[in-house]
C-alpha cells in the first residue's frame, strides 16, 4: 500500500462531527458515506426533529398548499449517525478538538464540519418582538404559527422588509386575498439582492397585485393592546397603520456566536474559508480538520476576483456540502474547489424569478430580452465590462446561455441570443444600496478577499468539481 493509499484509508475512518442538522449538514453526511467514510458520524442540531426544507416555508406552507410537517428533506441514503438534536453547540475547543454543547456535554472529533446556517433577524425591541401576532419566518414552527394567523383572516398584515422572504410572504397574503402593507427602508423591494432597476419591476408587481407598498420608510415602533396583541405600527414620517399581524423580514443573522473564543475567523458575515471549504483561523491559516458549508460559510470565488461571498442559496448549500465532504476524506492532492456558479429562485405573485451568478457583484445592468413592463424579461449584470450575473422574470430557459457567459468572462453588455432584444434599453447603474441595507434581505453578500486554496487557481472555465 502506498503512502497516499494509507492516508486515504486513514481519512475514511475516525470521528467526524457535523454541527448543523439542516440541508447542508444532512447532504454533507450523505456525501461522506457515499465517499466511503466508515468512521463514527455525529450530527448536532439545535432543532428537534428530522432535517426539513426551508424554501417552502415562505411559499407553499403559508398558502396552505403544503403542510409544514410535509417539508422533511428526502434522504438520499442512510448515514448511520448519532443524532444529538434539540441542543445547540455553545463552544469549540481546537486545542482538544471538542465541541461544547449548551447542556455541558463535550463531543470529541477528528474532523469537524460547521453548517450552523442562519437565524431570522428579530425585531430590534425585545418587548415589541414578544407581542402576540408578531412573527419571523425561519423555522417550521414559525411558518405553521403564521399560517394559522393568516388563515384566521386578519384585517391587515404588515410586513417589515421587502427582500425575498418579505416579498414571498406578501405574495402568500395576496393569494389568500388578505390586505397587506409592506414597509421597506430601501428605494424598492429586492434592492439589496437585485438592485434598484429590477427592484422597480418588483415594486410594480406588488402594487399590481394589490399590495400597499411603502418604500423609503422605517417602522419605528410596534404597538400592542392591553392584552399584549399587536395592533398598530408607527413610521418615521409620523404616520401609523392598524394591522392584526406583523411579519418581521429584516434578513438573517449567521450563527457564529458560539465560535467567538475558538480562534477561527468567524463573525457577523460568517466563517472565512478557502476555496476548499477549510475554515481559516484569525491569522488566515487554513485548518486541515475544520470545514464549513452552507449559509454560514464565507468563501472566495474565482469568478468574482476571489472576493469572499456569503450565499443563502439552497443549491449553494448542497454543492458546498458535497465539496466539503469530499475534501474531509481525501488527500490534499485530490481536493475539490467550491467553484460552482450560484443559482437562486423565487416565486412571487405568480412570477418565477431566477438568477444565475451574483447580481450584487455588478456596477451595470441591461435588459437583454423581453420587456420590463410585461414582467417577462432577462436582465444581464456586468462589472467592469464583463458579465457577472443574469436575472429572469418568467423567462428562465435562456439562463444556461448566460451562465456560460459568466463562466467565460464574456464582454458586457452581451449580445442577445434571440430576436427579442429591446432596441431602446441601454446599460444603467445597477442601483445597489449601501452596506447597512445590503445586509437586509440580500441572498448574496460580497465582502473582502482571502487566501486562495492550493486546490484552485485563476481560470476562465469553471467546472462543478474542478477548475479547467
Amino acid at each position: 500500500m502506498t503512502s497516499a493509499d494509507t492516508l486515504r484509508a486513514f481519512k475514511r475512518d475516525g470521528r467526524i462531527v457535523v454541527v448543523g442538522a439542516s440541508l447542508a449538514g444532512l447532504r454533507a453526511a450523505e456525501a461522506l458515506r457515499a465517499e466511503g467514510f466508515t468512521g463514527s458520524l455525529t450530527m448536532i442540531g439545535d432543532e428537534l426533529g428530522e432535517p426539513y426544507d426551508r424554501p417552502p416555508l415562505s411559499k407553499q406552507v403559508l398558502t396552505g398548499w403544503v403542510p409544514a410537517e410535509n417539508t422533511t428533506l428526502p434522504r438520499r441514503r442512510g448515514i448511520d449517525a448519532e443524532w444529538l438534536l434539540g441542543v445547540p453547540a455553545s463552544g469549540l475547543d481546537l486545542a482538544t478538538n471538542n465541541v461544547r454543547l449548551a447542556d455541558g456535554r463535550e463531543v470529541p472529533f477528528d474532523r469537524l464540519l460547521i453548517a450552523t446556517g442562519v437565524r431570522a433577524r428579530p425585531w430590534f425591541v425585545e418587548s415589541e418582538a414578544a407581542l402576540d401576532r408578531v412573527f419571523v419566518v425561519r423555522t417550521r414552527e414559525h411558518a405553521e404559527s403564521l399560517r394559522r394567523a393568516l388563515a384566521a383572516g386578519p384585517s391587515r398584515v404588515l410586513i417589515v422588509g421587502a427582500g425575498f422572504t418579505g416579498s414571498e410572504i406578501a405574495s402568500a397574503c395576496r393569494t389568500r386575498e388578505l390586505p397587506v402593507t409592506v414597509a421597506e427602508l430601501g428605494a424598492t423591494p429586492l434592492a439589496g439582492a437585485l438592485g434598484a432597476v429590477i427592484g422597480e419591476v418588483a415594486a410594480d408587481l406588488q402594487r399590481t397585485h394589490g399590495v400597499d407598498l411603502r418604500c423609503g420608510v422605517k417602522v419605528t415602533r410596534l404597538e400592542g393592546d392591553a392584552q399584549g396583541r399587536f395592533r398598530r405600527a408607527h413610521f418615521d414620517d409620523g404616520s401609523t397603520i392598524d394591522a392584526e399581524v406583523a411579519v418581521v423580514a429584516l434578513g438573517s443573522i449567521r450563527n457564529t456566536e458560539w465560535l467567538r473564543e475558538s480562534g477561527l475567523a468567524a463573525g457577523v458575515w460568517g466563517i472565512v474559508c478557502d476555496t476548499g471549504c477549510h475554515a481559516l483561523d484569525i491569522n488566515g491559516r487554513a485548518n486541515d480538520d475544520v470545514f464549513a458549508a452552507g449559509d454560514v460559510a464565507r468563501c472566495p470565488h474565482p469568478l468574482y476576483e476571489y472576493r469572499l461571498i456569503s450565499l443563502e442559496h439552497w443549491a449553494n448549500a448542497v454543492e458546498q456540502a458535497e465539496v466539503a465532504a469530499h475534501n474531509m476524506v481525501s488527500p490534499q492532492a485530490d481536493h475539490w474547489p467550491h467553484a460552482s456558479t450560484p443559482l437562486f429562485w423565487s416565486i412571487q405573485f405568480g412570477v418565477n424569478i431566477k438568477s444565475v451568478g451574483v447580481p450584487t457583484f455588478a456596477d451595470e445592468v441591461v435588459v437583454t430580452q423581453g420587456s420590463l413592463d410585461d414582467h417577462r424579461f432577462v436582465a444581464a449584470y456586468g462589472y467592469r465590462g464583463r458579465v457577472t450575473a443574469a436575472v429572469s422574470f418568467d423567462n428562465a430557459k435562456w439562463l444556461r446561455h448566460y451562465r456560460r457567459l459568466i463562466e467565460t468572462a464574456a464582454p458586457f453588455p452581451p449580445r442577445c441570443p434571440t430576436p427579442d432584444q429591446p432596441t431602446d434599453v441601454h446599460p444603467a447603474p445597477v442601483g445597489l444600496p449601501g452596506p447597512s441595507l445590503l445586509a437586509q434581505g440580500a441572498t448574496a453578500v460580497v465582502t473582502g478577499r482571502t487566501r486562495v486554496s492550493a486546490a484552485s487557481r485563476p481560470c476562465t472555465g469553471i467546472g462543478r468539481r474542478g477548475v479547467g
